[in-house]
């Protein structure tokens, strides 16, 4: 070691080497080191050039050299936080300042290459400018967006902010029902969506039953709570790499995207799944997440809101038992109520679905994978087939 730019040399201090390795590396891949990392031969420190007896680097800008220095000194020791372009003879505070930045960029992108399906999909997307996951979808559809820089999206007249996570940012943008087909650029990218027709659906309710959607008061101060509760999610993804599953399996009454009629009038699109079963068939959490609401509400009866962060949620409704509270947090599977017919509903179902930035979006996309795998090629998993069933209830 030398203070005095090479006029002067100690024996390397152990500790040098030691706070330098504190970038544990050796085994992580190399990408997530910054790519592959230099061999220097000889490297000058100060106004001196010495030759290199070994290097090592931690990360491509990380490393250190045992360098070949006077006869009467065993070892010299140089550092280079810049990938070998500068080298010194100590560890200031500006190279331990970027040692330390260095761990936690390695960290963040390790905490967000374990979401992938392998390394190579995460190295490929951790290395694009933009990736859109899926890059090909369908009206009423949602996309995960990834860039390496911050800013915004501009999608259906709306603005959607890319939050930081991992080594990147991200945002969900729902695609609406009335989307054209065709290719719209997102960043360097290009998104295709691809035409799609949904089915109509009539049914028959009673008179009491139709009225219910009457009463205007208690269905806003209702509203008034679900959007309080949709609008604050945490900046972070919730899950982990464990697949999304479907809350229970029953019997398919009503597919996402049903253009509904009730009593002759149109009614809404119907942009949710309504599974059918048995009152008290336990509901399973179809990921991790946090409680954002549960409560006893108007159409919607007994309601569940996870999030799942950066703005996705899932809607569990009709629920004959709440067995969680607001502020809860709940792994995948775990039982957080039982199905039932509460609020506007002529029959015990489940109505589920995402809801991504406050927008209603195909619960099929995530049964038995990730946003973080949509790119990847997987066999289809559908719920149960359709019947003719027929039940009705709230699209809040």
């Amino acid at each position: 070691m030398t203070e005095d730019s090479g006029a002067h040399w100690a024996d390397a201090a152990p500790e040098r080497v030691a706070e330098l390795n504190a970038v544990k590396a050796d085994e992580t891949p190399e990408w997530i080191k910054g790519g592959m990392p230099p061999q220097p031969v000889t490297v000058t420190v100060g106004t001196q050039t010495f030759a290199v007896k070994k290097a090592q680097f931690l990360t491509a800008k990380i490393g250190w050299a045992l360098l070949s220095g006077p006869a009467d000194v065993d070892d010299l020791l140089a550092v280079s936080a810049d990938g070998g372009q500068s080298w010194h003879a100590e560890v200031t505070s500006d190279i331990a300042a970027a040692v330390e930045a260095e761990r936690k960029r390695m960290k963040r992108t390790e905490q967000e290459a374990v979401l992938y399906v392998s390394q190579d999909a995460a190295a490929k997307t951790v290395g694009s400018a933009w990736t859109l996951l899926p890059d090909k979808a369908a009206p009423g559809d949602v996309v995960l967006v990834r860039s390496n820089e911050p800013g915004e999206i501009d999608w259906e007249g709306k603005k959607y902010a890319l939050q930081p996570f991992g080594a990147g940012y991200f945002t969900y943008i729902p695609l609406s029902m009335a989307i054209k087909p065709g290719k719209y650029p997102i960043g360097s990218e290009s998104l295709t969506i691809v035409s799609k027709k949904f089915e109509t659906q009539y049914l028959q309710v009673t008179k009491q039953l139709e009225s219910m959607k009457q009463d205007s008061a208690r269905i806003a101060a209702d509203q008034k709570k679900i959007d309080l509760a949709r609008s604050q999610s945490k900046p972070e993804f919730l899950f982990s790499k464990a697949n999304f599953i479907q809350p229970i399996e029953g019997i398919l009454t009503t597919p996402y995207g049903y253009t509904r009629y009730v009593n002759g009038k149109f009614d809404s699109s119907h942009r949710a799944l309504d599974l059918a079963a048995k009152e008290g068939t336990p509901i399973k959490a179809t990921n991790d997440g946090i409680v954002a609401l549960a409560d006893s509400l108007y159409l919607t009866g007994n309601t569940i809101y996870i999030d799942h962060g950066m703005g996705l949620f899932s809607q569990y409704a009709h629920l004959s038992k709440l067995m969680v509270k607001t502020g809860d947090e709940v792994k995948q599977g775990d039982i957080i109520g039982l199905v039932g017919t509460t609020g506007f509903s002529t029959g015990p179902h489940l109505h589920f679905t995402y809801w991504a930035h406050n927008v209603p979006v195909n619960p099929n996309l995530f049964f038995g994978t990730t946003p973080f795998h949509w790119n990847e090629p997987q066999q289809e998993q559908k719920p149960a087939q359709n019947t003719p069933t027929q039940k009705q209830d709230s699209k809040q």
